[in-house]
Formats: structure tokens, sequence, C-alpha cells
């Protein structure tokens, strides 16, 4: 993803925060050690304690008391909530900024990394044959010496393809030749990982996307490449991965359909990455209820590139509604037993792809561009405890 910088300075933004939004709104937290947020709340609600770790802006009626949490960061709760991790992409480019790796080595928060760009076709095989692995390496490598689960992304992706591969004019067995081969060499050089092994295969009305793969190949690309991997590495989770297809729909329908036709032939697939680049306020009412769809083929689940953005400037009532959706987003993980764990798509605002996509959005990420947490931290959290 590509380095973006916002308007304000997180500084100015808080401080204007502490000025316009100096109480809590209805459920919000609003106490317990370290909160550093408000710790009064809107007419109509009053900030009752449950515990040391939490108190919250509640009715007179609510009263129910929350258990306290026996541990504290993201990561942590992600893991006594029964999943296998809470985690973050990052890329080479911010791994020079010192205090944002110190950040990034840090198991409470994040126990899973996966690389954003280092691993893609144009980054591991820019010409045919010529592997290329030494920035993928180093990720890999921060990966082992934090002692954190790494994601492989991706090795079959109708984007960020060198033209070798796009312009090349290959007959349809040489294009499964060439598919199978890299996606060997790239599985086999990083064993014992998670893999996307294809990204984006659909189009948002559920047809396949016409990329190189499927317009010389066919939709058997897809069994080829899974097929490859699992002959590459017989350890290895291999997942196909995209977007939009959080609630149901036919994006979602073409997954599902996809998947158990796979199924069915014995092809391997272990998992389907759910992207949830997610807009606030309309994150899908059946996004539980689809993971729990997905997980009735008999595969596992995860979020893979979680961030929630809204329209730019933030403002507390934007921030509030990005929080709750955090929160329920995790929450239908959590309750998803087959969900296995989530990637947020970098875990600061500073390195957000979303405002070199979407000029007029970001804000999309838990801690903003000066690492420091926003309420959407405090959304994940209680995603997991409560």
């Amino acid at each position: 993803m590509i380095q973006v910088s916002t308007l304000l300075t997180s500084a100015a933004l808080w401080a204007s925060f502490t000025i316009v939004n100096a109480q809590s709104g209805p459920w919000v937290q609003c106490g317990g050690l370290d909160w550093p947020g408000d710790i009064t709340c809107v007419e109509g609600y009053t900030c009752q304690f449950f515990n040391p770790w939490y108190s919250q802006c509640v009715t007179a009626t609510s009263t129910a008391p929350v258990p306290a949490p026996t541990v504290s960061g993201l990561a942590k709760l992600a893991k006594a909530a029964g999943k296998k991790y809470f985690g973050t992409a990052t890329d080479n480019p911010e791994l020079n900024d010192a205090p944002y790796v110190e950040k990034l080595g840090d198991l409470h928060d994040f126990n899973q990394i996966t690389p954003g760009n280092s691993m893609k076709w144009d980054a591991t095989e820019p010409s045919r044959g010529n592997f290329q692995f030494a920035n993928a390496d180093v990720i890999v490598n921060l990966a082992r010496k934090n002692k954190q689960i790494l994601r492989g992304h991706t090795c079959v992706w109708h984007s960020q393809l060198p033209q070798w591969v796009t312009a090349g004019n290959f007959t349809k067995s040489a294009l499964q030749e060439i598919v199978k081969t890299h996606t060997r060499k790239v599985v086999s050089h990083f064993k014992g990982k998670i893999w996307d092994v294809v990204n984006e295969p659909f189009n948002d009305d559920g047809t396949f996307r016409e990329s190189v793969f499927y317009t010389t190949i066919g939709p058997e690309y897809i069994a080829i490449a899974l097929k490859a991997a699992r002959k590459a590495d017989p350890h290895a989770k291999l997942y196909i991965n995209d977007y939009n297809i959080d609630g149901p729909g036919a994006k979602s329908d073409a997954m599902y359909n996809l998947v158990k036709s796979l199924k069915e032939q014995g092809v391997p697939i272990d998992g389907i990455g759910v992207q949830a680049h997610l807009i606030a306020g309309i994150v899908p009412d059946s996004f539980q209820a689809n993971l729990e769809r997905f997980a009735s083929l008999g595969v596992d689940v995860a979020l893979t590139e979680l961030d929630i953005r809204f329209t730019l400037p933030p403002t507390p009532a934007k921030l509030e509604q990005q929080r709750r959706d955090y929160q329920n987003v995790i929450a239908a993980c959590k309750a998803v037993k087959r969900c296995v764990g989530v990637t947020i798509w970098d875990w600061t605002d500073k390195y957000s792809w979303i405002p070199s996509v979407f000029p007029d959005q970001g804000a999309a990420l838990p801690w903003d561009e000066g690492f420091v947490k926003k309420p959407a931290y405090d959304g994940i959290a209680n995603g997991w405890f409560l």
C-alpha cells in the first residue's frame, strides 16, 4: 500500500476533541485503568463503575457488571477469546520508522503480521524464473524474531503483475505451468505459513474477474494454484481472499459456491479470507451470519485486511460510530467458532492506504498518525472481551 498523510496533525486533532467532546456518549467507556478518555457522560447517562478496568455510560436501569479482563492488549484478548491471532499488515518502507517498528513488535497487541506488498508477483518474480525474496525475507525474519505468526500475501492476483506475465501472450498450457511454478517456488520458500493463495478472483456482481489467468486458463486456474501450493507445503493453510464479501450478495454467493465446488472436487482449500475494508455506519447487520455461512463449508474464516474508513475530517461522532463498528465486527468473529483471527491493514493512520485511493476518506485504523490510540482501539478490545 502507498504511504499517505492526512491534513491535520494528531496533536491538533485530539486537542480539538478535548474541547468539543467533553463527555462520553451512550454505552461508551468512561473510565478504567489507563483510560485516557472522557470520564463524564452525556445527559441521561451516568458513568457506572463495573470493575477497575471498565466504567461505562449507562442508563439508570443498566446495572449488569462487566467482569474484569485478566489480560490486556488486542492480541492477548483475541487469544483469551479462543482465537489464534490479532495482527496487522506492514510494509518494507515503514520499517525505517523506529517507533513504528517498536510498536509493531508489541506481542500484547500484535501476534501476527502480513507483508503488504513484498510477496506479490511483481516483487517475487519480476522476470520469468528470476525469483527475489530479499524484501519479503526482511518481514519474515522480523516476524520470526518477534515470535509472530506470518500470513503470506499473495501468490496469484490480477494486480501488481510484471509485464512479462500480462503481456506474454502465453498459451493456456504455458500459463498453467507458470502459475504452478510461481506458486510452488513462493510457497516452498516460506514454508509453514498461512497463505492467501488466490486473491480477489471475483467482480462485485459475482462473475469471475477477467484477469490474464481467467481469460487464458479459465476458472480452473484457482484449483491449479491451490494444488501447487499444497504440493509445495503440505502444512500450509490455504485461503482464497476477497473484498466486499462481508454480507450476503452476489459476490459472497460466488465465493460460497466456488469453495463448495472446490471441496467437492477434492481441491485443497482451508479457508476464506474476508478482507473487510468497511465504511463506518454501513457495516452489514448480517456480518456474523455470513461468516457462519462460509464456515459451514468446513473451512476456517479470517478477517484479513480490516479497516473502517469515513469521510474526513474526523469528528467525535464519526469516531464513536467507528468504535461501535469495530466492536461489532470483532464480536462477530468472536461468536463464530471457525473465525480464527483478525488482521488490520496496518495499525496506524500514518501508513494507511485509504487516502491514496479514496482522497476524501481515511482515519480508518485504531491508532492515529501520531500513534495515539483512538476510540476504535477500545471498540476492538470490547469486541473480544465483552
